[in-house]
């Protein structure tokens, strides 16, 4: 590298020849309070089109979060805007009716079924993946979860959607 340090204007024009987008930080007024860093998922029902919605185990760490949030978007824009919802352990949770469910943990399988009635569980296309946690510490949880994507983009191809 060179130790000629370059004027900001030199860095500009180099980084649009390289294709690189500056990004800004933006400064935060006084006025302004911050905003937390992990907002709660919320529980919306599925708009019309949606295809899939994804069941996340309550209270997802941050990075839990931004792994799924990764995996999701190397399978496309259906996925990556799939509407995502806990699934709550004692109480009846409201679950969008969608043509597929990708669930993260075994738990939140169990709640889901409890969620849904059983027209919806029938005609659906249920793809069950490890929890969140686990796919962060074990290989083969990855595997497992790269298939599970693969089947559910199999399954949305086939279903014409």
């Amino acid at each position: 590298m060179n130790a000629v340090i370059a004027s900001p204007a030199h860095r500009a024009r180099v980084l649009r020849a390289l294709g690189v987008v500056a990004w800004q930080r933006r400064a935060v007024s006084e006025a302004e309070p911050a905003q937390p860093a992990a907002k709660p998922i919320e529980t919306q029902p599925a708009p019309a089109n949606a295809g899939v919605v994804v069941v996340l185990p309550p209270g997802c760490a941050v990075r839990e979060l931004d792994l799924l949030g990764r995996a999701l978007s190397a399978f496309g824009a259906q996925l990556t805007r799939a509407p995502r919802i806990e699934a709550l352990d004692g109480e009846a949770m409201q679950v969008p009716h969608a043509p597929a469910y990708l669930v993260f943990g075994q738990a939140q399988a169990h709640a889901l079924g409890r969620g849904l009635p059983a027209q919806v569980m029938r005609d659906a296309h249920i793809v069950l993946a490890d929890a969140p946690a686990e796919i962060l510490t074990q290989a083969s949880a990855k595997r497992r979860l790269w298939q599970a994507m693969r089947a559910l983009r199999r399954a949305l191809a086939a279903g014409g959607r």
